[in-house]
């Protein structure tokens, strides 16, 4: 009867994670006023980014998968925050948070989606498959963990050529499980690459929440056996994600080898716009917007410093109108050519 009632709860996602091995960062330091407005509008054109995606993709301007990264955007705009022009990222399929961390224009990003010539991938790659070599962003990837060995390439680069750029490879707690993953933790510490391996914990990978699916739900503790150390991160907060981000890019640039920071966080919709998420409650979800949302965390900081709402307000509707400018480029900007099928074919 014990086993049940764990399994059901496990089930809703009401089972509370493993804590760390002392690993978990203590209150972590306040941002002064210009980084909590770079956070805020940072998170803020995620968000209204990926609502307008939803839209779009429920009026049928956007086909294909679409995974929306509403919930988590302190994680990307926090380690955006700690690195400097060189580092690379690289990531899965949910995608476009990381993109536009990375400064590429939401007009690109939301133009791929919609399929257009003026997307970052001439609208023939969509959601999952966009690139800037100009922002060292290297690609979202379709294929589950198939980024982690590539990051820890970019990685192998960066230190054949002797600089010390630091590479980012993102993934999720599902991605966790592949065996690649194991297999490039074993090459970067051999070889001491400097790759931060950010595991973005949502608690549920496509619809199962870790403790279904992980023997082990710590997924700072991955890296023990390969000697790689790494810890819990609030992922929620994006101060908590800077000072973790400071420390990992720290070690890295200093020649120590990879590092692995599992971000505990939450995403608000299903694991694509296809899914209803019926694997977990609609009180869970709104408990976590209320008590941990990202960008009301920032906000009710502003507004203790004395910063008013007309002037969030104000910052909330220049981020709105990037996004609605760019929702209509996505839709007029024409199509690719019948030619461009034969472009960037390699044979």
């Amino acid at each position: 009867m014990a086993a049940q009632k764990k399994n059901a709860a496990s089930e809703k996602g009401q089972d509370k994670q493993e804590k760390g091995n002392g690993s978990k960062n203590p209150s972590p330091p306040e941002f002064n006023r210009d980084q909590e407005l770079q956070a805020l509008r940072d998170m803020l054109l995620i968000r209204r980014f990926e609502e307008k995606a939803g839209q779009l993709y429920g009026m049928g301007a956007i086909g294909g998968f679409c995974h929306l990264y509403i919930g988590q955007e302190a994680i990307v705009v926090g380690m955006q925050m700690a690195l400097k022009q060189g580092d690379q990222v690289i990531t899965g399929y949910r995608d476009h948070g990381h993109m536009l961390a990375c400064g590429m224009e939401a007009k690109g990003v939301m133009a791929e989606l919609t399929g257009r010539h003026g997307g970052y991938s001439k609208g023939k790659g969509g959601s999952m498959h966009m690139f800037s070599k100009e922002k060292h962003f290297y690609g979202g990837h379709g294929i589950v963990g198939a980024q982690v060995s590539l990051g820890t390439g970019l990685a192998f680069a960066n230190r054949y050529r002797g600089n010390d750029n630091v590479s980012l490879a993102y993934f999720g707690d599902g991605a966790s499980n592949q065996g690649q993953v194991y297999e490039s933790f074993n090459m970067a510490e051999l070889w001491k690459l400097p790759v931060i391996y950010v595991i973005e914990n949502n608690r549920y990978a496509m619809g199962t929440s870790v403790t279904r699916s992980s023997a082990q739900t710590d997924f700072s503790k991955r890296g023990i056996s390969f000697n790689i150390p790494g810890e819990q991160v609030d992922g929620m907060d994006v101060r908590a994600v800077k000072a973790a981000a400071d420390k990992a890019v720290a070690w890295c640039r200093a020649g120590k080898g990879p590092y692995i920071l599992e971000m505990q966080t939450y995403r608000y919709r299903g694991h694509s716009m296809s899914d209803p998420a019926k694997y977990r409650t609609r009180e869970e979800v709104e408990k976590v917007r209320h008590d941990q949302d990202p960008i009301e965390q920032v906000r009710n900081r502003l507004l203790a410093a004395k910063m008013t709402e007309q002037d969030l307000k104000q910052i909330d509707a220049e981020v709105r109108e990037i996004v609605n400018a760019a929702a209509d480029f996505a839709q007029h900007d024409p199509e690719p050519a019948a030619a461009e099928l034969w472009t960037d074919v390699y044979r």
